[in-house]
């Protein structure tokens, strides 16, 4: 499985209809939020990530370069072992997350 970005077209759905439709695929499901400009190191995840964007945005850059630029109901897949890192947008960041 490669990894996988869901762009989201028109008003992003709320935060409780994005979690509700993840907990349908997902465990050890959460929320979290992110100052602007935050950044996280590059990382990977024993499990498979499965993250929407509930507000603001958020960058992951892969391992091999790619950016991945995630908005406001954005969904993005990544595969146990993908090495990533991350940076918040200047307005901050919701997600909401699981492990598949």
């Amino acid at each position: 499985m490669d990894h996988a970005l869901r762009k989201h077209h028109g008003e992003a759905p709320d935060a409780a209809t994005l979690e509700r439709s993840l907990r349908i695929e997902a465990r050890d499901v959460y929320g979290w939020s992110s100052a602007p400009g935050d950044r996280f190191g590059e990382h990977e995840h024993a499990y498979t990530k499965i993250l929407y964007c509930v507000r603001g945005s958020i960058d992951f850059t892969l391992a091999d370069g790619r950016l991945l630029a995630l908005s406001a109901g954005d969904r993005l897949t990544l595969p146990a072992g993908t090495r990533h890192r991350a940076l918040v947008g200047t307005e901050g960041c919701a997600c909401i997350e699981g492990k598949m």
